[in-house]
């Protein structure tokens, strides 16, 4: 359909006739094209400076409504000539003004915007064209559409549903007087016709932190939140629940899941299908399903699986009893599948890489000390063994690993190296008690659970050598990584990667300081000590490589540069990695020359401190702890 560098978010206008997408070139901000459904030269809709993030289709129109940061003037390009560097100063009145992947964001909100595609079968510069745009221009990559702003304030917005009627959209913000102080959030109602003032249909009274928004009827929303309790700020491992709210009649708000059970995961968002029932993402022992929640029933079949299986589904549409859905598995990065009562896979986009080989992990379960059971999978390379063991920590750390193609340990294993995965306490989809059994108790069920599972599957194979072993971990994964190597001493090395490292310093430098730390570690400062992994690095003799990204402001730069730093000056082999222009999710999102970089160094480290046949390196040390 398209030959852009970068084009994403495709989406058919209501009558099919168009496809409409984001572009992004090689240097620039994504707009909205828009292109004929059956092929041609896609035009461009949008001029938003900042570029757009998502965008939707108004029913019965070739209208679309999308989000857009706005930039303040005299920053961000907005004066030619007026660089970053001589931009004015930020006078900052807010806990929150920055943003991982973002940057500032007090002076640059996101914003609701309307515009009306253009006639993409005109003439280039014919009168029909300027006659479809209402102006006595044309477009033909010359005059692009003026859009309408429909929102302002010095307030964010996210997430857009509209009205089956087209008459109004809906989008979650947060307007209330504690918005600096809380994580709640509202739901807003502005009109897409005649300017409005736009009407709250969810305060932040309700103690919800909003994730998805979505029409289930005329006058009904449905919507994904979280609720963070009175303090609005208790959000450690607190499930997400669907909702329903009746606008109409005024049956207020209705919970729909519950929250000790049923975990739903806000990035796969919900919709509605013909006759009410609700669809959404279900996060389950590591794998992730497609759901329909009936709102009529109060039973516990009111959530019943329509993907079940050894699936990751990350996302869906749905159009009328149609239900196309992405799905990922052991033996696929991403497949489209039609769900139903005869599910059935419509790709087979993986071919390639399955030609190359891919390892299939063993799922497993070992019991940890206290008897908790602890689920999690084996990879092991082909070949006699036995094999040199990695363990693996996830971040989050309410998150999981799951049941579909990891990159990481597929290379891991491509090199040699058995790899060793779970998800102890702390993780996701097991319920909210195993997600809040560290909460101010980090580095404790949860490294035992790590260190029961590795023992597990060390004694379960012989394939696998409990004399030659290393440990690695991401984020919260850094963290837990750099926590062990203080405690346990048998890993020939390890690699801390973006870690949550410095509880004290977090506060202040990162985009969630202001509440993470105190509800994941406490805010007694006897407490935080307890559970810092700088506060211990003196007891680590492991040589650990600290990998960071430059513009991470989820967890800075600050972590890594204070660690290895304490490193050094304990005497331990260390070393430090930084890559520029980079943020908290280079390992999944980064320039493509770093994610191969960051590869090699990973490789060259362990070829190193535990070479293999097919990893090794002329200075590597011979492991035989």
């Amino acid at each position: 359909m398209t030959r852009g560098h970068n084009d994403s978010l495709p989406r058919f206008s209501p009558d099919g006739r168009l496809l409409g997408f984001v572009r992004r070139g090689p240097v620039g901000r994504g707009q909205v094209y828009v292109v004929d459904a059956v092929g041609g030269e896609p035009v461009q809709v949008t001029d938003a400076p900042l570029g757009v993030s998502e965008f939707r289709w108004r029913p019965g129109s070739h209208d679309i409504v999308f989000l857009a940061r706005v930039p303040e003037s005299g920053r961000y390009g907005t004066i030619p000539g007026v660089t970053a560097e001589a931009e004015p100063a930020r006078r900052i009145l807010t806990r929150r003004y920055r943003a991982n992947g973002v940057g500032y964001t007090t002076d640059r909100r996101t914003h609701v915007f309307v515009v009306t595609a253009p006639n993409v079968w005109a003439e280039p510069g014919s009168a029909i064209a300027a006659a479809a745009l209402g102006s006595d221009s044309s477009h033909s990559g010359m005059t692009i559409p003026e859009a309408r702003q429909l929102s302002t304030g010095e307030y964010d917005h996210a997430g857009l549903a509209i009205s089956p009627d087209g008459a109004t959209v809906l989008t979650v913000s947060a307007r209330h007087a504690r918005r600096d102080e809380d994580l709640c959030s509202e739901v807003w109602r502005f009109a897409l016709g005649p300017a409005a003032e736009p009407v709250r249909v969810l305060d932040a009274r309700s103690h919800l932190a909003v994730s998805s928004v979505g029409w289930v009827s005329a006058d009904s929303m449905g919507f994904l939140a979280t609720d963070v309790g009175e303090s609005g700020r208790d959000f450690v491992a607190r499930n997400t629940s669907a909702y329903l709210l009746d606008m109409g009649s005024g049956g207020g708000v209705r919970r729909l899941t519950d929250p000790e059970t049923v975990d739903l995961d806000p990035s796969g968002g919900l919709s509605a299908m013909d006759g009410g029932l609700i669809l959404a993402h279900r996060t389950i022992r590591g794998r992730v399903e497609l759901v329909s929640i009936d709102p009529d029933r109060a039973d516990d079949a009111i959530v019943s699986s329509i993907l079940p299986g050894s699936l990751v589904a990350s996302a869906h549409d749905v159009v009328g009893d149609t239900v196309i859905v992405a799905v990922q598995h052991a033996r696929s990065s991403g497949e489209l599948m039609l769900a139903g009562s005869e599910p059935r896979i419509l790709t087979d986009f993986s071919a390639e890489l399955r030609e190359r080989g891919l390892s299939t992990p063993v799922e497993t379960v070992f019991a940890a000390g206290d008897g908790h059971a602890v689920h999690g999978w084996i990879l092991t390379p082909e070949g006699p063994g036995p094999h040199p063991v990695l363990l693996t920590i996830h971040g989050g750390p309410f998150a999981q690993y799951t049941v579909a193609i990891l990159d990481e340990a597929q290379v891991y294993v491509d090199a040699g190296y058995a790899v060793v995965l779970c998800n102890p306490r702390g993780s996701a989809g097991y319920g909210q008690a195993h997600g809040r059994a560290i909460r101010q108790a980090m580095g404790t069920v949860d490294m035992t659970d790590v260190l029961d599972f590795f023992d597990g599957a060390l004694a379960s194979s012989d394939a696998l050598d409990p004399a030659r072993v290393g440990i690695m971990g991401g984020s919260y994964g850094g963290y837990l990584t750099a926590w062990t190597i203080a405690h346990d001493h048998r890993f020939a090395a390890s690699i801390v990667e973006r870690g949550f490292l410095d509880p004290e310093a977090f506060v202040g430098t990162s985009d969630i300081g202001d509440f993470f730390g105190e509800e994941y570690v406490g805010r007694e400062p006897e407490q935080v000590t307890r559970q810092s992994p700088q506060a211990v690095v003196g007891r680590v003799t492991t040589p650990t490589l600290v990998l960071h990204s430059e513009q991470d402001y989820r967890c800075p730069l600050s972590q890594a540069e204070r660690y290895y730093a304490a490193l050094t000056r304990v005497g331990v082999p260390t070393e430090l990695v930084i890559f520029p222009g980079e943020n908290h999710e280079l390992s999944r999102t980064g320039r493509p020359r770093h994610r191969l970089q960051r590869f090699e160094m990973i490789l060259e480290w362990w070829a190193r401190h535990l070479p293999t046949g097919a990893n090794s390196h002329p200075d590597s040390v011979t492991a035989t702890r």
